[in-house]
């Protein structure tokens, strides 16, 4: 597996590149604002095949650069939850709402993505786990055999995401955390913001993890 990763925009949010060794494809996660092209210009020097862009959910800073991906790989799928598919498809409301001074052109997914579909980069195996609380379509992407989690904004390194938006869900953040959270603990997080850490140093080391964990289902 390689793995790239370039953090930036209005909200420092992580845009992730992985791929496969062997056959050269790769697929980028997420699309933060202005964000986007140093990794899709290391993965064109390395040969790789960017074939997708799979979005962990629709808030404006996981997809404001969509369209630079699909002008330098026109090919590539871009995914995403259906529920999320109105948030993407008028990111003037996002962008009307936090007063933000970006254009993003309207984003019509290619691939309406659902909970435990399988997917593949390559020769890896990728199972998408619908975790929603946060957005009602967010999902994580989940590399069983390298024990890897594209975890979006469910679990962010020490905190978890927000669940005071307009269409957020707590008792369904709640849901989501635990599910997560049975999944082995050497597995990396690679969260929407801040650095890549693990599930077991999460159950160690965030508080609001604990408390979910700690309360009864």
């Amino acid at each position: 597996m390689i793995l790239l990763t370039n953090t930036g925009g209005v909200a420092m949010t992580n845009c992730f590149l992985i791929a496969d060794e062997t056959t050269r494809q790769a697929v980028l996660f997420d699309a933060p604002d202005h964000t986007t092209g140093p990794l899709l210009k290391q993965a064109a020097e390395q040969g790789l095949d960017v074939i997708g862009l799979w979005l962990t959910h629709g808030h404006f800073d996981h997809f404001a650069d969509h369209a630079v991906v699909r002008q330098k790989f026109p090919a590539a799928r871009i995914l995403l939850h259906v529920l999320d598919q109105p948030k993407a498809q008028h990111p003037e409301v996002q962008t009307r709402l936090f007063r933000l001074p970006l254009v993003i052109p309207p984003l019509k997914a290619d691939v309406d993505v659902s909970d435990n579909q399988k997917l593949n980069v390559g020769a890896l195996e990728v199972v998408v786990m619908h975790t929603p609380g946060h957005s009602p379509g967010h999902v994580a992407y989940y590399f069983p055999k390298e024990q890897v989690l594209v975890g979006g904004d469910l679990i962010i390194g020490g905190s978890i995401g927000r669940t005071d938006l307009p269409d957020s869900a707590p008792e369904q953040m709640v849901a989501s955390i635990r599910r997560v959270m049975s999944l082995p603990a050497a597995t990396r997080l690679l969260g929407g913001h801040g650095h890549p850490t693990t599930l077991g140093e999460e159950r160690q080391d965030n508080p609001f993890v604990q408390e979910i964990l700690e309360s009864a289902p």
